[in-house]
C-alpha cells in the first residue's frame, strides 16, 4: 500500500485515479482548488485537500509523507501555454520539498508524434483553439524535459479521441512511445477508467521514466 496524492481529483481523469487507486487499496490525498465543490470525494481512504497545484507551496504542503504522485490538471480559464507550464514547475519544486520522487501526468494524445517532428496538433485543419491547449502539454513537456535527475515523471497520453467518461473499465491497454499508436477503423473510444488503471500501473510497477509515452486499447 502507497499513499498517493493526485492533484486535480476533482477532474473526470482525476476522479478515475482516486476510485482507482483506492480499489487498490492505497490512501489517497484528494489534492483539489476548492474542497466545497468536491466534499463528495472525501471518504474510506480518501482524504480531501485544498492545493493549488501552481502554487509551489500548496504542492509541498499536500505531498508531505506521500510515496508519490498523479497530476491530473484542466483549467479552461487560463492560456494553456502559461497553465502547465506554471503546474510543472511548481510540481518539480513543490514534490522536491516534500521528498516525493515519482509523478505521473495526465497528458494529451494530440501532443504526440505522428511523423518524425510532427504532432498530431500539427495536422492541417486541426482547430486552432485545440492546437493552442495541446501545445500547452508540449510546454508541459519541456519543463519536465529541462528539470534534472531528481523528479522520476512519466507523462501519460491517451490516443487522441474524445474519451469517454462512462465507459466500464476493462483494465486492458497497451502502450508505446511518444508516437501516436495505430489504431483499427472501428476503435471504438478509450475510457478514463482504463486510463486511471494505466496511471496507477506506473506507481506500481513503473516502466517509463522521464518520458511521455502513448496508451490506448
Amino acid at each position: 500500500m502507497s499513499r498517493i496524492v493526485i492533484f486535480g481529483a476533482g477532474g473526470r481523469g482525476g476522479r478515475r485515479a482516486v476510485a482507482e487507486a483506492v480499489s487498490r487499496g492505497h490512501q489517497v490525498t484528494a489534492a483539489v482548488r476548492d474542497p466545497r465543490r468536491h466534499a463528495d470525494l472525501a471518504g474510506d481512504g480518501v482524504t480531501l485537500t485544498a492545493a493549488d497545484a501552481t502554487v509551489a507551496d500548496d504542492v509541498a504542503k499536500a505531498a508531505a509523507g506521500h510515496d508519490a504522485a498523479i497530476s491530473s490538471l484542466y483549467r479552461a480559464d487560463l492560456p494553456s501555454r502559461e497553465y502547465y507550464p506554471a503546474a510543472a514547475h511548481a510540481l518539480i519544486d513543490g514534490l522536491g520539498r516534500a521528498g516525493v520522487t515519482r509523478l505521473v501526468v495526465v497528458g494529451v494524445g494530440s501532443a504526440l508524434e505522428i511523423s518524425p517532428g510532427v504532432a498530431f496538433h500539427d495536422q492541417p485543419g486541426w482547430p486552432p483553439e485545440h492546437r493552442e491547449f495541446s501545445l500547452g502539454h508540449t510546454a508541459e513537456l519541456e519543463v519536465f524535459r529541462a528539470s534534472g535527475d531528481g523528479l522520476d515523471w512519466v507523462i501519460v497520453a491517451p490516443p487522441p479521441v474524445m474519451l469517454d467518461e462512462h465507459a466500464a473499465r476493462t483494465g486492458e491497454y497497451r502502450s508505446g512511445d511518444h508516437r501516436v499508436l495505430p489504431r483499427a477503423e472501428d476503435a471504438g473510444p478509450f475510457s478514463y477508467a482504463d486510463l486511471a488503471v494505466a496511471l496507477v500501473d506506473e506507481i506500481e510497477r513503473p516502466k517509463h521514466s522521464r518520458e511521455m509515452v502513448a496508451i490506448d486499447h
